[in-house]
């Protein structure tokens, strides 16, 4: 079972800060991967290659530019569409039910105003409030309720950097490289 993340509406000059921390954010907490979806930015793509590279772990990360065949073939494989909005059904309510569905996951996480085809398409409009608050904060509670925080202690394999934990400063251990 895989959960990926559709970046909808991805504005170059716009959203690239707030796009690269959805991303890290998915990747780090146990998301197979990432579909961006608007404005095609290949530097954004290679710089979050590059951190999956260094980081280790399997981690995708692919544009598309019609994301309505994107969840087309997604549902047709049996995947479940998620979307994250402040307008839908209450996290807990529903988190067990997309727990248990046996096929893969993708979640819908806006940069720009989301189409109604959107809301639609889903098969659970999903919030983790229903108060404004942030796409990045949303995934990452989203995630974690998913995974039930067994993600938190997920080890990346391949990795060339890792972090050794630390009750004061920085430490990064350099680990051998993938082959």
């Amino acid at each position: 079972m895989a959960v990926w993340i559709l970046r909808y509406g991805h504005r170059r000059m716009r959203d690239a800060r707030a796009s690269t921390h959805v991303a890290l954010a998915a990747r780090a907490l146990g998301a197979s991967g990432i579909v961006f979806e608007g404005d095609e930015d290949g530097a954004l793509m290679e710089r979050l290659q590059k951190i999956a590279d260094e980081w280790g772990g399997r981690f995708e990360i692919r544009y598309t530019k019609n994301w309505v065949e994107e969840i087309g073939r997604f549902k047709k494989e049996g995947g479940m569409l998620i979307h994250l909005t402040m307008y839908g059904l209450p996290l807990g309510e529903c988190v067990g039910a997309v727990r248990a569905h046996a096929k893969d996951v993708m979640v819908i996480v806006g940069s720009q105003k989301v189409p109604p085809e959107a809301y639609n398409a889903a098969d659970f409009n999903v919030a983790v409030t229903n108060q404004p608050h942030s796409e990045i904060a949303a995934l990452a509670v989203f995630l974690d309720q998913y995974f039930k925080g067994e993600e938190l202690s997920r080890d990346f394999e391949g990795a060339m950097k890792r972090v050794e934990p630390s009750k004061c400063g920085k430490n990064v251990v350099l680990c051998k490289k993938k082959e």
